[in-house]
């Protein structure tokens, strides 16, 4: 094993895990709109998702986008509609009330949906393009698959887990509904943001 590429490897994969991006910004205001505890399907939706897609790239499903490239253009367009339609319910979320308790309406993020998120999240596919690609040699194949799959469950809990908490430590402090509405809207712009690399790219 190449023990500068895998401390090279960890920095990288940190700082991407746990600077701003769409995954982080949405379980920042999970945190803050519904609690950590209902937030953490979400949490586990992210971190195995994420994992998966680069364990299923690195194995292989890579060469299909590289053989199709028009698969590409469709999942990051698919992306940012999805990413568009998830800034708007952002924007429209408030805590739940009791009401809406009883009608599981307001709900944060299932683990399906956030773990089929990873395929449209533009910001996941350049992690996943840097893990797999410039940091092959760690180890020999397989092994470099196995050990970039483990610490990106490792670090994805960790990065996740951090945002939300974060997210619901604000919870005391924005405490009116005003208050809550106000700061999804600016976690939403913040969400859109995150489009721009997407669009300079196309």
């Amino acid at each position: 094993m190449s023990q500068s590429l895998l401390i090279a490897f960890i920095m990288f994969a940190t700082v991407m895990f746990f600077t701003p991006g769409p995954n982080n910004i949405m379980l920042l205001s999970s945190g803050l709109t519904y609690g950590f505890r209902p937030t953490i399907p979400h949490i586990m939706g992210i971190t195995v998702g994420f994992a998966f897609m680069v364990g299923a790239v690195g194995l292989g499903l890579g060469t299909i986008f590289i053989a199709y490239p028009v698969l590409q253009t469709i999942l990051k367009y698919a992306g940012v509609a999805y990413l568009i339609y998830l800034a708007w319910a952002i924007a429209m979320s408030e805590p739940p009330s009791a009401d809406q308790d009883k009608r599981r309406e307001g709900r944060p993020m299932t683990f399906w949906g956030a773990a089929m998120f990873q395929w449209v999240n533009a910001k996941g596919w350049v992690m996943v393009i840097g893990t797999i690609t410039a940091y092959a040699a760690i180890a020999a194949y397989p092994w470099n698959i196995a050990i970039q799959v483990g610490l990106s469950l490792l670090l994805g809990i960790l990065s996740c887990t951090a945002w939300a908490l974060f997210g619901t430590a604000l919870r005391p402090i924005l405490t009116s509904r005003r208050a809550v509405r106000a700061f999804n809207i600016v976690m939403a712009v913040l969400l859109l943001a995150s489009l721009y690399p997407v669009f300079m790219d196309a």
